[in-house]
């Protein structure tokens, strides 16, 4: 195990930083801004390579090891803000790998499209798809590769294929088409077996390789389910979003292909598991929870029958469409062994004698266990994190509440560690997103520095969030700054109420969305918070309409149009205009190469805020994007927001450079 965490860090180029607890006089900043060991992991079909993908300061590599021994035999890397995003194994001894850019460590990765491979000995690494495809040269007459600006994703695996793929290739084009072809992993050589009968499509294939449904969306951001019967046979309609019901996400077939299972919105409460019948065309609901949507499917080994799903509402669990399935007798086994912790297969053996099995909780970022079915046995390989003492870590508890509207509103509490749990001061954390997004259960750095600090965090899934269902998510429609925000004030005075927070000491702290509820927040509610600090936000919503890339695309506009809403009605709920109403301190922090919060929305706030005498501090570095990469620069950032709160709540901030590695922390 430490010579694979030292390979991986040294492939990585990573400097080695102080282990993980706070320094007796202030918290180490250092240890929670440490990067993963890395991001996934998986175990090649005959179990003698694994394959990871590892972070670096602005870029993600992929390395490959030996199971026995753990030597390194390949490593594969694009550079500065290239990262790879997720990859596979599709045979033995090679690996498909999907890229993404992102200019900063709070982006969303916008996934590029292109598809590289690499052999398990660190040979034949080749660009099979994509915009930086070059041709054989004049006077080839045969291209094995297409020289084309497209974006291309894997479909299908193929199992019993080891030498093509099923891939979806769209151009680079506003709202493009999609098409369906079969990609050689070795010569980048590709054939189209399907073209979509809608823009923006994902495909499904049955078990025998064959494009079977096509989910996508046009302009007008209204998503279209088409279903046909087999190879060369005419697209149907089988839903439509302009139904009003919500769609159904296709999620693989049952092994004789007879089935289909769906993802299935609802128009009242969580998304269900559905059996859709082909050849009768009846749909049936096997699987559904009274609160939660289905998080992740899990299939059955080395295919794409889903046998069951897990639920993110709290501590993850696993429910089944056969109870008495191999697979659930499975997972019971391991969460009895892993109780009280998040566990979950993420990759297997061909033969399903081995397994790499993750396992996390709230205090840990997470560990990697190599598991024998054979003889039920779990060894250790790598923690995420092996630098956090999940002893010295504080609690999370998953809270409900009610809206002032009565709707049901979920979220997570983090209390310092040997705390009372009561009259502490808090930070109230609303993520960023705002739409489609979750908090989970899961170890969060930023919650668990500021619990070291000794607040008690909370972090409310408000509606809009992702998680609850359709209409859930809808609630939050063109509701930035009123009814959002609203479940926000009601979650915090909720956390009065039962004595968590003492009322006198409450902050607000977020990013990007997070960063304009937090500023909004203090404009709407004076007198029930502090100060609030806002990193890389938007805060002069009509400037949404101009500048940043989500505007860019027909369906984007669409979007801000349909979700965040016109110019002159957000202007009424941006904090730039409402900057008189802010009587607290505000902390703003951004990046210059911020595409998708330009930092020009945090200088005209900073600017309206001096203009109404509010104290204000900023943290600008123009070289960052969407959220601060370089080390340096996260230090600094978490420092200074440390003494801001401080100043308002009294906390414990950040240790001096240095001080942490005299704690003798684990």
């Amino acid at each position: 195990m430490k010579l694979w965490g030292y390979s991986l860090l040294l492939a990585a180029g990573l400097a080695a930083l102080p282990a993980g607890a706070s320094a007796a006089d202030g918290v180490d900043v250092a240890s929670f801004v440490k990067r993963d060991a890395f991001v996934d992991i998986k175990l090649s079909p005959t179990g003698e390579f694994y394959a990871a993908s590892v972070p670096a300061e602005n870029e993600t590599m992929l390395v490959i090891f030996t199971r026995e021994g753990m030597k390194m035999t390949g490593a594969f890397r694009l550079g500065k803000n290239n990262h790879v995003h997720d990859f596979h194994w599709v045979s033995p001894t090679r690996v498909l790998i999907g890229m993404a850019q992102k200019l900063g460590s709070r982006d969303q990765p916008q996934l590029t499209g292109e598809i590289y491979a690499m052999n398990a000995n660190g040979t034949g690494i080749d660009v099979l798809v994509g915009y930086r495809v070059r041709g054989a040269g004049a006077g080839t007459r045969i291209q094995p590769k297409k020289v084309e600006e497209v974006a291309a994703f894997l479909v299908d695996d193929l199992p019993g294929d080891d030498k093509n793929v099923v891939i979806s290739v769209q151009q680079f084009a506003a709202d493009a088409y999609t098409r369906a072809e079969r990609l050689d992993v070795y010569t980048g050589r590709r054939n189209q077996i399907a073209i979509a009968p809608v823009r923006n499509a994902d495909f499904t294939t049955d078990h025998q390789g064959v494009v079977r449904f096509a989910l996508g969306y046009g302009t007008d951001n209204v998503r279209k389910l088409f279903y046909r019967a087999g190879e060369g046979k005419d697209w149907q309609l089988l839903r439509s979003d302009a139904q009003g019901e919500g769609i159904d996400h296709p999620i693989g077939f049952s092994a004789d292909d007879s089935i289909a299972y769906f993802r299935s919105e609802q128009p009242q409460g969580p998304d269900a598991i559905v059996a859709f019948d082909i050849a009768n065309q009846t749909r049936k609901e096997i699987l559904r929870d009274a609160v939660a949507d289905p998080d992740r499917v899990i299939y059955r080994r080395n295919s794409n029958t889903p046998v069951g799903v897990f639920f993110a509402d709290g501590v993850p669990r696993s429910e089944f469409f056969d109870k008495n399935s191999p697979e659930a007798k499975q997972y019971r086994s391991l969460e009895a062994a892993f109780k009280g912790e998040g566990v979950r297969i993420t990759s297997e053996t061909a033969d399903g004698g081995l397994a790499l099995l993750r396992s996390w909780s709230d205090r840990n970022p997470g560990d990697i266990f190599l598991y024998d079915n054979a003889k039920k046995h779990a060894a250790h390989v790598i923690s995420r994190g092996s630098w956090v003492d999940p002893e010295k870590m504080a609690p999370v508890r998953p809270i409900r509440l009610k809206a002032r509207d009565g709707l049901a509103l979920s979220g997570l509490l983090t209390t310092p560690k040997d705390s009372s749990g009561k009259s502490l001061p808090m930070v109230v954390m609303p993520h960023g997103g705002p739409f489609g997004i979750q908090d989970v259960w899961q170890f969060d750095s930023d919650a668990q520095m500021l619990a070291q600090a000794g607040y008690a965090v909370l972090q409310l899934n408000y509606r809009g969030s992702a998680g609850y269902g359709r209409a859930f998510r809808l609630a939050g429609q063109r509701q930035w700054g009123g009814a959002m925000q609203n479940d926000l004030t009601d979650a915090t005075r909720w956390a009065i109420e039962q004595g968590v927070a003492d009322p006198a000491r409450i902050c607000l702290y977020g990013a990007s969305y997070g960063g304009y509820a937090s500023l909004m927040g203090v404009a709407k509610e004076p007198a029930l918070y502090k100060c609030a600090a806002g990193y890389v936000g938007v805060y002069d919503l009509p400037m949404m309409h101009s500048t940043g890339d989500i505007q860019k695309a027909g369906s984007g506009e669409t979007y801000l149009r349909e979700w965040i809403g016109s110019k002159e009605e957000t202007a009424k709920v941006s904090p730039t205009e409402l900057a008189q109403q802010i009587k607290v301190p505000v902390f703003l922090a951004a990046g210059g190469e911020d595409q998708r919060a330009p930092i020009a929305h945090s200088e005209k706030m900073e600017k309206a805020l001096r203009a109404a005498g509010v104290p204000v501090e900023t943290l600008y570095y123009k070289t960052e994007g969407h959220g601060f990469y370089v080390d340096e620069h996260q230090r600094e950032f978490y420092t200074r927001l440390l003494a801001f709160l401080s100043r308002s709540l009294g906390g414990r901030t950040a240790a001096p450079a240095g001080a942490a590695a005299s704690t003798g922390a684990k």
